[in-house]
């Protein structure tokens, strides 16, 4: 798969997986994450190649439907709407993609909203209003969640002057990030945001995806501990290379090992997320 904006490649033409655990994508602004987010997200097409999402080629409609259906995206700059609080917004997400108003009351418990559902979006602290945002995207327990540049609002210059921002607010939302769904994609700008935590994390830059050192040695006890399915391994495929057209040898494996998706089919739904 290749992906272009504005005539320059964003991703050069690469054969790569994602494998089930928490994959981190770090790279400078304007490198291209953000994008590459959205094509994951069927919000834009490969320029070229091929994608398949949770064994779905994206290139058909009836496979982006599905697609869509298990995905769930939280684009970066969250927008703060006015006048609409966080359970608002929640719900909206679960009337959007079908989930029901049980579905919007049981993901606001899970991520410790009660209190701060009547509350303005635009009122709340960074950290609660990450919260929200996260809800929103996962009200319809997606296999696929994908969040782009999450902790942008949390390191910002003067974020931990707010309650529950900057480091703290960080560390109890890592533990909840890692517990959204089988497989999680996360970007930052900086590696160090995502080093310790994440099962792979892979560095994007000048168009090349490269494996960077994620240093998470419990990364198997604390899957375990979160109550995470842990691949087996008559699951796990051959290790996969990432390959450029055109050259003659491969460069570094980018994973370890691919897994195959075996969750049910969930019915296809109109949108992509939030």
């Amino acid at each position: 798969m290749g992906v272009r904006r504005g005539g320059r490649w964003l991703l050069r033409p690469v054969t790569f997986g994602v494998p089930e655990g928490v994959v981190g994508v770090a790279g400078p602004p304007g490198v291209g994450k953000s994008t590459l987010l959205a094509t994951f997200a069927t919000l834009r097409r490969p320029h070229t190649g091929a994608l398949h999402i949770l064994g779905h080629d994206t290139a058909h409609a009836a496979g982006v439907r599905a697609a869509r259906a298990r995905i769930g995206y939280l684009p970066g700059r969250l927008s703060r709407k006015q006048n609409m609080t966080a359970g608002e917004f929640v719900s909206y997400a679960a009337y959007y993609q079908r989930a029901g108003a049980s579905a919007a009351r049981d993901v606001i418990a899970r991520l410790d909203l009660a209190e701060a559902a009547g509350t303005e979006l635009s009122l709340l602290p960074p950290d609660v209003r990450l919260r929200a945002g996260v809800a929103a995207a996962c009200v319809h327990s997606p296999d696929l969640v994908l969040l782009d540049d999450p902790f942008a609002e949390l390191c910002a210059p003067g974020a931990g002057a707010e309650a529950g921002g900057g480091a703290a607010a960080m560390a109890e939302l890592i533990p909840v990030l890692r517990s959204l769904a089988p497989t999680v994609v996360v970007t930052a700008d900086a590696a160090g945001t995502l080093t310790g935590w994440c099962d792979l994390l892979l560095g994007l830059s000048r168009g090349r995806l490269t494996e960077l050192p994620a240093r998470s040695a419990a990364r198997v006890p604390a899957d375990r501990a979160a109550g995470r399915r842990v691949p087996h391994p008559r699951d796990a495929r051959a290790p996969a290379a990432v390959r450029e057209p055109g050259r003659r040898r491969a460069a570094r494996p980018v994973l370890a090992q691919l897994t195959r998706f075996r969750m049910p089919r969930a019915p296809a739904g109109s949108g992509a997320g939030v």
